[in-house]
């Protein structure tokens, strides 16, 4: 570019005024003002900013296998789906667990999980387990609440959960400390909560809908159930209510917000039930057979799964919701009905035999020439159990013969 202005400016371009490039100028005009107007756009060169400067000030592109990883990492983070910043990364918390048995120690390997710090206290001495797992481990809860945690779980059983609540120090812990449970039940908890705890605490009541067994491997499309009962929109309480339920979303359970009220009224007719009808079996003493079918295998499996719980957590599901005792009651007028349809069933056949005579037909070669039930009848007769058979005793009483009226001998003279 610089070889061409220089072609029609001529080689004095740039040169000072009165200088030799005057008195070299050519005589035509047209050729003097060309030289004497063009720029000498190389010479202005110098004064554009330099491309490193420019660097500096410009972030560098990044590559398009690096901008798709970024998408990509976008795209993954769930506060990009729930429309939160994710422009720099809370604090972890630190989460103080009451109660550290066997669930207690289930939770706490989901909150380490996701980088956040667990302390815990429980009755009975933990600290060989907790010294393994990088827990801080405290003898009484008040030594715990000094700690000041961001979060208190109780994780105590249903039964002890209300004597736990009262005999926490509260006034040892931060006015916005959130406490939260895993009850299996959420009313209780709830109004208990909301009845022992200062205003400014948080009240989050959560139930992870599976445990030990369930979880062992891994918590990913798992349901877990929260009720922001009583949490603070200003100040940071909110934001450590969110980052502690983050805990349960980042292990993959499907996340479901739901009333106290309203969980136990589902709660009632599912899990109770299902404890319910495990704790039936059981009294069966089921074994496993050499011909077990799929359904029979699950059966065995809902047995075990259920009596490995205490029979304290059984108890405490039907004390401690309201929706219990009518589950009960419907679970039992089912079955009744469910007999009475089976039984129904054979007194009609047998009351057809025994008290209108009507020959049975139990298939279309199922009589003899006679019209006499053929032999296919007797494993249904001799199906009728003793119980069947007290039912049967005022059938029976139908057919007995009456006594014969004796004739009554009367006067000649009388009418």
């Amino acid at each position: 570019m610089a070889s061409s202005l220089r072609h029609f400016a001529g080689p004095v371009v740039g040169a000072p005024a009165g200088g030799e490039a005057s008195a070299a100028a050519p005589s035509s005009t047209s050729g003097f003002l060309l030289r004497r107007y063009t720029p000498n756009f190389c010479a202005f060169a110098a004064l554009r900013p330099g491309r490193p400067a420019l660097a500096a000030a410009r972030k560098p592109f990044a590559a398009p296998g690096e901008q798709q990883q970024h998408r990509q990492e976008e795209a993954g983070d769930p506060r990009h789906e729930r429309g939160l910043s994710t422009a720099a990364p809370s604090p972890a918390l630190r989460v103080g667990i009451v109660g550290f048995g066997n669930f207690g120690q289930f939770i706490a390997g989901g909150i380490q999980r996701q980088g956040h710090a667990v302390l815990a206290a429980s009755r009975s001495d933990y600290s060989a387990y907790c010294s393994q797992h990088g827990i801080r481990f405290f003898r009484s809860v008040d030594a715990l609440c000094e700690e000041q945690p961001d979060v208190l779980l109780i994780c105590s059983s249903i039964l002890s959960t209300e004597s736990v609540v009262r005999g926490i120090p509260f006034h040892k812990l931060r006015p916005d400390t959130i406490v939260a449970d895993v009850l299996s039940v959420k009313q209780f908890p709830r109004n208990l909560l909301l009845e022992v705890l200062p205003p400014g605490f948080g009240i989050v009541c959560t139930h992870p809908m599976f445990g030990p067994d369930s979880g062992k491997h891994g918590w990913g499309k798992l349901p877990f159930v929260y009720d922001k009962v009583r949490v603070a929109e200003d100040g940071d309480q909110a934001a450590k209510c969110d980052q502690f339920l983050s805990i349960f979303e980042q292990e993959g359970c499907r996340m479901v917000e739901m009333s106290c009220a309203e969980h136990d009224r589902y709660a009632a007719g599912s899990q109770f039930i299902t404890h319910t009808i495990g704790r039936v079996l059981s009294q069966l003493n089921m074994k496993s057979t050499p011909i077990n079918t799929k359904g029979y295998e699950t059966l065995l499996q809902l047995t075990e799964n259920t009596v490995s719980d205490s029979f304290d957590l059984y108890y405490g599901l039907f004390m401690y919701n309201v929706n219990a005792t009518e589950q009960l009651d419907n679970l039992e007028r089912a079955f009744e009905k469910v007999r009475q349809m089976l039984y129904g069933r054979l007194h009609d056949l047998l009351r057809k035999q025994i008290v209108e005579r009507v020959p049975m037909l139990v298939a279309s070669s199922g009589n003899t020439k006679d019209g006499r039930p053929s032999s296919a009848l007797a494993p249904l007769l001799s199906a009728v159990t003793a119980e069947e058979k007290k039912h049967l005793v005022p059938v029976a009483a139908v057919t007995t013969p009456s006594p014969t009226l004796q004739p009554v001998a009367s006067s000649p003279g009388k009418c």
